[in-house]
């Protein structure tokens, strides 16, 4: 949804003639005060004109432009004590390798690479571990990024599209309190405006050299006199990697335009991106232990050797606001999206068996997935003008709609990489095809310090299934009983309440609670024909204050804190040996999250945030014939969650005064994050994490406009040896036809050691 829409501004502009002599300006400045003070002030009854005195004759004519702007009461945006809005200082306060990095200061958000720039990141929010995107609903400029039934995990969000020289600032809504929040919004929603200011506009290029070979060049362009959402972004980039198999090449564009024409907005935005990275996989602890493998490196089997993975992005939409001058809005856009993807991938070594070639296995299990996808979207609002039906009371109603579809052909499969290649089994082959049919309302009402808001949202989703490997016969049973293939088609239905009150309880404190229910969409592939299609259904509840203290002693302080519990129907875990998530049954969480952000000085930032979490395993999946000792059990705390999370972001900016010809500054930034210890499968635990990174830079503003940057910036200060991600299951890297091992083991995928960037700016 767009921002200006909710904002609400309203702006008047007038031209003013005075005509005089000698002291002409004097007068104009007389004219245009009497001139605002009849405007802002209250009406009344016009009286006859009285004649106007005889001028003097005129030496010159001045035209002098009057533009009074003021701010419509429109809708907060808040529901909960945990929403809130980041802005561009406290995104840019520490060191961010990459643009989706800017992520990481939402409170109680932590995000990770742990198969490089061609795979989504994996994200962590209110105790939800949500892989590559499954529990939060992205959207970028109001694009969704969320693409459902995809074949590495349902709901996989890729920001790697993201340029953070653009990103003016995030919408962080935790909880699904908000009847816009649609598929995906378990944890919360996360929506990336973008925006360069106007203290930053001009035309800007950035050259960057880094540790193990990195190297990137950026370019921005934002023209002093357009709209601060208006620009043009690009980048290249490249890694030789931080160990075996990391190097990768990305690149991508982004661009937005608005545009204003009376009382009618627009925005249109375009973001395109390609990345080709190697993967070195996961390896286990004790082959690390014992020597056989080092941490930064991969096996050296070919099928280890061959991994990779490929990413392409395009997306793109419009949007049209108008506010009326009765107080009421509407928007309408439209967006499309094409996405394609492939990885390989080997998790479990030279355990798998075909199930087309009968006794064919120890080829490696190179896990190759393909998806492609095609999207595009339409939505529409209408919020009415306010509704006073007594002096105290105002209330307002809004409508919406959202609509979008979805084409995708996915594949998966196992490639012997001894043989160029070759696909030794196929295991999906498959043609999905989507809507999601959203109706929403919102009912807010305000009686002084009080605001209640009573909503509701219902959402139909249909699929059409074309699973090409359906009723396939495997290999020990007769041929010809049926022709492969399995078509079908099913639709269902989610709806619930959601529901927010606060009150204003002075001195900048407000007192919130919100109730909502959403849902998560199910995997197409494993709907069967004619099932009304199974949600994941979450439920949530949260209670919390707000302080914000006004006054210039204060510096803009703001504090958060709440207490939530939500509980999920359905939730999902990683399973290495499918490389896709598999439900594991209802869970619950528990948990507390405080945010703060202040500016004690003018040139200082901080912002900080901690959130901890009981998250509990309530219905897992029983034990069978193939997992006799099932990774999970009932009252578990819920694998791969850290129960703690923190997260502080520090920046500084000075001015030195004059050097070497112009205006000089300086400028640090200190970021850090914390993971407690994490559960894993079978009652293991990962390490707690601490990461530290720090930057130090100098910039030189020249006379005539624009002016130099130079910045140094060291992640993982520390040299934190710690893994991006640590699994449970059972492998063996030594092929063989004999007995499957079914001992677990512990995997990890390393994360990157203490790393350096230098970057040079220049700017005009």
């Amino acid at each position: 949804m767009s921002t200006q829409a909710n904002r609400g501004e309203r702006r008047q502009s007038g031209v003013r003639r005075a005509r005089g002599v000698g002291r002409a300006r004097a007068c104009a400045a007389a004219v245009v005060a009497t001139t605002l003070h009849i405007a802002l002030a209250p009406a009344a009854p016009a009286a006859p004109a009285a004649p106007a005195a005889p001028a003097a004759p005129a030496e010159r004519e001045e035209v002098i432009e009057v533009t009074v702007e003021g701010a419509r009461e429109g809708r907060a945006e808040e529901r909960g004590a945990g929403d809130v809005v980041v802005g561009r200082d406290v995104l840019q306060a520490a060191p961010r390798q990459e643009g989706a990095e800017a992520l990481r200061a939402a409170p109680g958000l932590y995000i990770a690479r742990d198969l490089g720039p061609a795979v989504a990141h994996s994200y962590a929010l209110r105790g939800f571990n949500a892989e590559h995107g499954q529990d939060i609903a992205f959207s970028v400029g109001g694009v969704p990024v969320n693409l459902p039934s995809h074949i590495h995990g349902q709901g996989y969000a890729d920001l790697g599209l993201l340029i953070g020289d653009a990103v003016r600032e995030l919408s962080v809504r935790e909880g699904v309190y908000d009847p816009r929040q649609g598929d995906f919004a378990v944890a919360g929603s996360i929506d990336v405006r973008l925006g360069v200011p106007a203290e930053e506009r001009g035309a800007r290029a950035r050259a960057r050299w880094g540790a193990f070979g990195a190297r990137g060049l950026t370019l921005v362009w934002a023209p002093p006199r357009q709209p601060e959402e208006s620009f043009d972004a690009a980048q290249l980039e490249e890694t030789a990697g931080f160990g075996e198999r990391r190097g990768a090449l990305s690149g991508g564009f982004l661009s937005q335009r608005a545009w204003r024409a009376g009382r009618a907005r627009g925005r249109a935005v375009l973001a395109a991106r390609a990345a080709r990275a190697s993967v070195a996989g996961v390896i286990r602890r004790d082959d690390v232990a014992a020597g056989r493998v080092c941490w930064l490196c991969a096996y050296d089997a070919p099928t280890a050797q061959a991994q990779g993975a490929l990413a392409q992005r395009l997306l793109g939409g419009v949007w049209l606001t108008r506010a009326d001058a009765d107080g009421a809005d509407s928007e309408v856009g439209a967006w499309v999206s094409y996405d394609r993807f492939r990885l390989q991938q080997n998790f479990t070594g030279f355990v798998e068996r075909s199930r087309a070639l009968e006794g064919a296995s120890g080829r490696g299990d190179l896990i190759e997935q393909r998806n492609a996808a095609a999207s595009a979207g339409v939505e529409g609002r209408y919020r009415g003008a306010p509704w006073r039906p007594v002096p105290p009371l105002r209330a307002t109603l809004e409508l919406g709609a959202q609509a979008r579809l979805d084409a995708i052909e996915q594949s998966q499969g196992l490639l012997d990489a001894s043989t160029r290649l070759q696909t030794w089994d196929r295991r999906v082959d498959a043609e999905v095809q989507g809507v999601d049919l959203g109706l929403w309302g919102d009912l807010e009402g305000r009686w002084g310090a009080a605001r209640l808001r009573l909503g509701g949202r219902a959402d139909l989703l249909s699929y059409d299934v074309d699973d090409r490997l359906g009723n396939f016969s495997p290999a020990s049973r007769p041929k010809g009983q049926y022709i492969v293939g399995y078509r079908r088609s099913a639709a269902g239905m989610a709806a619930g309440p959601r529901a927010s009150a606060a009150w204003e309880a002075g001195g900048g404190l407000s007192l919130l609670a919100a109730y909502g229910e959403g849902y998560r969409s199910p995997q197409a592939r494993m709907l069967e024909d004619g099932e009304r299609a199974p949600f994941a259904r979450v439920r949530s509840g949260d209670l919390g204050l707000r302080w914000a203290p006004r006054g210039a002693g204060w510096g803009g302080l703001r504090v958060g804190l709440s207490a939530y519990l939500t509980a999920l129907s359905d939730d999902v875990a990683f399973d290495a040996e499918e490389g896709r998530l598999e439900r594991v049954g209802a869970t619950e969480r528990l948990g507390a999250a405080l945010s703060a952000e202040w500016r004690p000085a003018p040139w200082l930032v901080a912002a900080g945030s901690v959130t901890a979490v009981r998250a509990t395993l309530l219905e897992p999946p029983p034990a069978t014939p193939e997992e006799p000792q099932p990774p999970f059990a009932r009252g578990q705390a819920l694998p791969f969650v850290p129960p703690v999370v923190s997260r502080l972001d520090l920046g500084a900016r000075r001015a030195l005064g004059a050097l070497w010809g112009g205006a000089a500054e300086a400028q640090a930034g200190l970021g850090a994050s914390h993971l407690s210890a994490r559960p894993l499968p079978y009652h293991e635990m990962s390490p707690p994490v601490l990461l530290v990174d720090a930057s130090v830079g100098l910039g030189w503003a020249l006379e005539g406009g624009g002016g130099w940057r130079l910045s140094l910036e060291v992640f993982n200060a520390l040299d934190e040896r710690y893994a991006a991600n640590e699994l449970v299951f059972s492998s063996d890297w030594q092929p063989s036809d004999g007995v499957r091992p079914r001992v677990p083991a512990r995997h990890i995928a390393a994360a990157a050691p203490r790393a350096w960037a230098l970057q040079l700016e220049w700017r005009r």
